[in-house]
């Protein structure tokens, strides 16, 4: 009886998250792709792109690298540095920019002490442990069947979604800060915004899916912890 509620969960909770976040990821690394082809019509480079949407907020001291990886790129706030994939630094498609541009809007995120990002960036430790220790927690817990070692890790999951969750504006505010500087400054024209849009869009899919994901991954264990009660 210990499986039977278990396996059931999985398949009608989880599976369906996980095969909508697949086809999230695949969206964007399509999206990505195809405007990938498309160059801008002003010919600048995704580090170019990046550089600009600073200029354009008055934000300084960000340095752009090139990384290794495809769609590795990332702001990283504890070095003040936005790192470019391969794919994007040097390229001068929409797509690139459209990247490039967003991880320049974590960057003004940053230096304006954005809220939702500092919540972010002060639970990362403690979101760290969590994404390590809660599954094996409740795994565990489950096998011995030890309900207060059920629950520190749903607990410890619960931090988890909560990180996604917070991720979600923080994602969504970097990509409408993008496209309006990009709109603004003419780094695009009115034609290509809405196709360095849609890849953005895409990419904010794939953390709703991981969103999805853990969601019912929690509602999953909860279940499981309230039947075992």
């Amino acid at each position: 009886m210990l499986y039977m509620p278990f396996d059931e969960l999985y398949i009608f909770l989880v599976l369906p998250a996980i095969i909508f976040a697949t086809w999230a990821q695949y969206r964007v690394t399509s999206s990505f792709r195809k405007y990938s082809k498309q160059g801008s019509i002003r010919g600048m480079t995704g580090a170019g792109a990046a550089q600009a949407v600073l200029n354009d907020a008055g934000v300084t001291g960000v340095r752009i690298e090139r990384v290794q990886g495809r769609l590795t790129d990332h702001f990283d706030p504890r070095a003040n540095v936005i790192r470019l994939s391969e794919d994007v630094y040097d390229s001068p498609s929409i797509a690139a920019i459209g990247v490039a541009a967003h991880e320049a809007g974590h960057a003004i995120q940053y230096a304006g002490a954005y809220f939702p990002m500092k919540i972010r960036s002060a639970i990362i430790p403690v979101t760290n442990i969590g994404s390590k220790m809660s599954i094996p927690l409740v795994l565990i817990g489950i096998m011995l069947d030890m309900t207060g070692l059920i629950n520190i890790g749903i607990l410890l999951f619960g931090l988890v979604v909560l990180f996604q969750l917070i991720t979600l504006p923080v994602e969504f505010n970097a990509s409408r800060r993008a496209i309006s500087i990009l709109d603004k400054s003419g780094v695009l024209t009115g034609e290509e915004i809405p196709a360095s849009r849609k890849v953005l869009t895409a990419a904010a899919l794939t953390y709703v899916g991981a969103l999805a994901v853990s969601l019912a991954q929690l509602l999953r264990f909860m279940t499981i912890a309230g039947r075992r009660r």
